[in-house]
């Protein structure tokens, strides 16, 4: 007699579908998370009024009121030969080929706030709250100067 008798495992316990449905909303977070991010980091924006310089787009937004900048340091800079102010380390913040945002330790051991695309175009703006603010705007000087003037009694 040659017949054959397929005897099935026993059906796992519904603790293994748990765990792949934790997996699961894990993975579609995250990709949530990404897509989010990717969204957000081509709608930054930075705003200057007479409250202070609002940066928005991302986690790491926030209004600075005027007077926490120090408006007379100041200074555009390219990261490219300013050697002194490239970011060494991200503390918390995202970091991806050509976009930086989030704080981070620069290589003089300053703490800084970033947001940065373009490293040849960067408004580096000291703050009295203990940290630099980074923002890659394609005119640095004219948002130094708006700050200036908002500023300005």
């Amino acid at each position: 007699m040659n017949a054959t008798t397929v005897f099935p495992m026993i059906p796992a316990a519904g603790k293994s579908l748990w765990f792949f449905a934790i997996i699961s909303l894990i993975l579609v977070s995250v990709l949530l998370l990404m897509a989010w991010l990717a969204w957000s980091m081509q709608h930054v924006r930075f705003t200057v009024s007479n409250e202070g310089l609002r940066l928005q787009g991302d986690l790491y937004g926030r209004l600075i009121p005027l007077k926490s900048l120090k408006l007379d340091e100041a200074v555009v800079t390219n990261l490219n030969t300013d050697k002194d102010h490239r970011p060494k380390w991200r503390t918390m913040g995202t970091a991806l080929p050509g976009y930086a945002s989030g704080w981070f330790k620069l290589r003089n051991g300053e703490k800084a706030l970033l947001f940065v695309t373009d490293n040849t175009r960067v408004a580096r703006i000291p703050t009295t709250e203990g940290y630099t603010v980074m923002l890659s705007v394609s005119d640095p000087a004219a948002l130094i100067d708006a700050l200036q003037q908002q500023h300005a009694p």
